[in-house]
């Protein structure tokens, strides 16, 4: 149980080190975050859309 005791105060200690971002910055990181991963999404997206079309292609025509 000392363990744990000291464990947390050790917890403790090094949260108090912690910067955190204020909410105005959490929130433009997460937009940020959300746009990128929809702009990739899309890309990916894209590019399945052109390879399924080209393998349906030479799968159509033989080639």
């Amino acid at each position: 149980m000392n363990a744990l005791t000291t464990y947390l105060q050790n917890v403790r200690s090094e949260m108090a080190h912690v910067v955190w971002p204020t909410p105005r910055k959490a929130i433009m990181d997460v937009v940020a975050v959300v746009v990128i991963s929809a702009i990739v999404a899309l890309i990916i997206a894209g590019l399945d859309y052109v390879f399924t079309g080209l393998v349906s292609y030479v799968v159509t025509n033989g080639i």
